[in-house]
């Protein structure tokens, strides 16, 4: 089992550092996201409730892409543009006992 916390952050570091920076008028968010997250050496895979998963050990995290960080579904972790910055951020899955407060 691996160490949600410190994948987040290695995750995290990926999209602030990225090979190219995301460009909406070139590419979409999650294209853009799935590039830099196989470009660091993670392992990129299809997920049908979500817009694609990261599998390591056997385990598979959760992502999706928005364009605004209002209405996130907590099921998920969020890779978020934020037009007026012009930069991209994460939001951690919360964990079920984060969900159920």
């Amino acid at each position: 089992m691996f160490e949600k916390a410190k994948l987040y952050q290695v995750i995290e570091d990926a999209i602030q550092r990225p090979l190219i920076p995301h460009e909406p008028a070139k590419q979409s968010l999650k294209q853009w996201a799935m590039f830099v997250l196989r470009d660091k050496g993670f392992k990129v895979v299809y997920a049908q409730n979500a817009d694609f998963a990261i599998e390591r050990g056997g385990e598979k995290l959760y992502f999706k892409v928005a364009n605004t960080n209002h209405e996130l579904d907590e099921k998920f972790a969020w890779i978020v543009w934020n037009n007026a910055t012009q930069t991209v951020s994460l939001i951690p899955q919360k964990t079920d006992s984060e969900i159920s407060k």
